[in-house]
């Protein structure tokens, strides 16, 4: 029994014979005192001499002893005394060998028969159930001490706070932080800096808020850094506002704000795009009198740069030259990435030359941000001569240079040399991590070398997090692509014998096999399999089978399923009503694509270009050229283009029942 666990000291007083112990000395007791004494023939024990032999007891952590000697001091008038239970508290306490369920049974008897416990008491035991680590327990007897009228000393508490954060139990910690704040014991600026840290590591954004606004209502002393953290964490969630609020709240009360607050801010106006708002508070922040840094402007240009904002992102970067704040490696790094994002490769030169000429030799970084860049465009042989001269030149590079180099080598054909130099890499002290694997498993899938993968993958010395089920999906695909049943088996064989759970893409693989083999039945098992059991499949999964289904002329069979997909109010995109009204098109069942269009506007979905064109070659067939006309500014207002075949179309239409209606009118055709 813990004590924390004691809700309220209720308890109805139970005597143990083991523990033969009553602090309203009952008659059996009693008798047992005196046949103990009668035994041992010490009628004239003083109460100096049973003091001295419960206190020994109690040190060597024999409570059962200990309290039935202190039952014997009944015979001396007053005693035992509260200050006696003390010295057998702290005896016991300090022996090292504490039986939890004991003291809850005395401390239970002294709140009910007395003697009341007094701060000494209390005191002791927070004390001392603090310094054998029971936290929970010696916060018990804290609240326990308050309830009698009596407030636990500040030292006490933020010992037990500190003790209570150290073990990382923070659901405890807040417990004792609120209960310091109750009783104004104000914990000192370094712990209450390590436990906001704490809150806001547990992304605890609201507790860690409400607790600051709490203390800067106390009008305290302390420092902004205590506070910064819960600024940065609330703007990188989104909640700018939110963190602006605390920023000045901490303004109004004199707390003066750092760089570091003022870049918190920055930061969550940049990731929310909102550049009035932050170029308003830069300007606030240099009228306040305090500088940006080269981590501030590096901020504002990160976030310039991801929005597409290079020009802006240059403009701040004269402005560090102009205040004299010099740009870093990650400053330039940055920008660097962004040009090549945006095939600024002119830039990039221009870049890498002042670079060089301010001193700054490339980093890791930097080869990854030319690469990586590069690699997004799709420019890939680019980004491989590039790291190639990189590698041959020795340069310092780490694992994620490594792993786009492995990239540019398997996109270019070179999967083989990519392994080769997956296998030397460790020589240069850079350990392999599961994606530089994963990266060179799928180059030998792109080429085709499906059995050397699957050998690869039984055999590669994978790091402890690998190989995943990414590494699995990777060959998995590649084997249900060629339709290769013997590799499929292999796989989720070595998939299972790992522990690896299949995930939807390995299970969409699956459905992907058995819908172009035609096993249709196995494959509706299977998705239903997933509908009730999970994973839950993706619209992606849908569209294969149905697809599948409907190029093999199985549409009524396709639409069946798709209903039944409806009806489990399971995600379809616009891709899977598209997938269905092509079929029905070929079909000319122009009652079911009404209906599947209308369905479609009612989930704020647009059919794609050949659709709407279809549907208008339709309408002006029937001679329905009004409808078809609306159809076409409809698909202007969806921002669709019509081709000039479906433009040509429509008014070779209208020409044509214009010229049938002239001919008609001059009786030059007989109805």
């Amino acid at each position: 029994m813990r004590f924390a666990s004691i809700p309220a000291i209720n308890y109805p007083h139970r005597l143990t014979r083991k523990l033969r112990f009553s602090v309203n000395y009952s008659t059996s007791c009693a008798l047992s005192s005196v046949n103990i004494i009668q035994d041992s023939n010490t009628h004239n024990w003083k109460y100096l001499d049973l003091q001295s032999r419960m206190q020994n007891y109690a040190a060597s952590g024999d409570l059962p002893e200990a309290l039935e000697t202190l039952n014997f001091m009944k015979n001396v008038a007053g005693k035992p005394s509260i200050y006696d239970y003390n010295a057998l508290f702290h005896r016991y306490l300090s022996s090292g060998n504490v039986s939890l369920e004991q003291l809850v049974q005395v401390y239970i008897g002294m709140k009910n028969f007395g003697p009341s416990p007094n701060r000494t008491t209390f005191n002791i035991l927070l004390n001392g159930f603090l310094s054998l680590g029971y936290l929970r327990d010696a916060y018990f007897f804290a609240e326990e001490m308050t309830k009698s009228g009596m407030n636990p000393s500040f030292t006490s508490l933020s010992k037990l706070l500190k003790s209570s954060m150290k073990s990382g139990n923070l659901v405890d910690s807040i417990w004792i932080f609120k209960f310091m704040l109750r009783l104004d014991h104000l914990p000192t600026e370094p712990t209450v800096a390590m436990f906001i840290c704490m809150l806001c590591k547990a992304r605890m954004l609201e507790e860690a808020y409400r607790f600051c606004a709490k203390l800067i209502s106390k009008n305290l002393n302390f420092q902004a850094y205590v506070f910064n953290p819960v600024l940065w964490a609330l703007c990188k969630c989104g909640k700018s506002s939110l963190a602006l609020q605390l920023f000045y709240m901490m303004k109004k009360n004199g707390i003066a704000h750092n760089v570091c607050s003022y870049t918190a801010l920055l930061y969550g106006f940049g990731r929310e795009c909102l550049w009035v708002d932050l170029y308003s508070f830069l300007d606030q922040m240099r009228s306040d009198g305090c500088k940006p840094n080269v981590v501030t402007y590096t901020v504002i240009i990160k976030f310039l740069c991801d929005d597409g904002r290079i020009v802006e992102a240059f403009e701040i970067l004269k402005s560090m030259e102009i205040e004299g704040c010099d740009p870093d490696l990650v400053t330039y790094n940055i920008i660097i990435r962004a040009l090549c994002l945006y095939d600024r490769a002119c830039d990039v030169l221009e870049l890498l030359q002042l670079i060089h000429r301010r001193g700054f030799s490339p980093d890791p970084y930097t080869y990854a941000a030319l690469a990586g860049g590069i690699m997004k465009v799709g420019k890939t042989k680019i980004a491989y001569e590039l790291l190639r001269k990189v590698f041959t030149r020795n340069c310092t590079v780490d694992v994620v240079v490594y792993n786009i180099y492995f990239h540019c080598l398997c996109r270019n054909n070179r999967s083989r040399e990519a392994f080769s130099l997956l296998k030397s890499m460790t020589k240069g002290g850079i350990v392999p991590t599961t994606v530089s694997y994963n990266t060179v498993l799928r180059g030998f899938c792109r080429d085709n070398e499906i059995q050397h993968a699957l050998k690869l993958l039984e055999c590669f010395e994978w790091p402890e997090s690998g190989p995943d089920v990414v590494s699995f999906n990777t060959v998995l695909s590649a084997a249900c692509k060629l339709g290769d049943l013997v590799l499929i088996q292999r796989v989720l064989q070595y998939m299972e014998c790992k522990g690896v759970e299949p995930d939807v893409r390995s299970l969409t693989c699956l459905v992907r096999y058995l819908s172009t083999v035609g096993r249709y039945s196995e494959c509706w098992r299977l998705l239903e399999y997933m509908i009730c059991n999970g994973p839950v499949p993706s619209s992606v999964t849908f569209n294969i089978f149905l697809d599948k289904l409907c190029r093999n002329g199985f549409t009524s069979k396709a639409y069946q399923i798709f209903e039944r997909i409806q009806k489990a109010g399971l995600s379809l995109d616009r891709k899977t009503y598209n997938i269905l009204l092509r079929s029905f098109l070929r079909k000319r069942d122009i009652n079911l694509v009404e209906c599947l269009i209308q369905d479609m506007y009612k989930q704020r979905l647009d059919p794609d270009l050949f659709i709407y064109g279809s549907k208008i070659s339709g309408l002006c067939q029937e001679g329905n050229i009004s409808t078809a006309l609306f159809t076409r500014d409809r698909t202007l207002g969806n921002g669709l283009t019509p081709s000039m075949e479906m433009c040509n179309r429509s008014l070779k239409t209208v020409m044509h029942k214009n010229k049938h209606r002239d001919m008609t009118c001059h009786g030059m055709v007989t109805t």
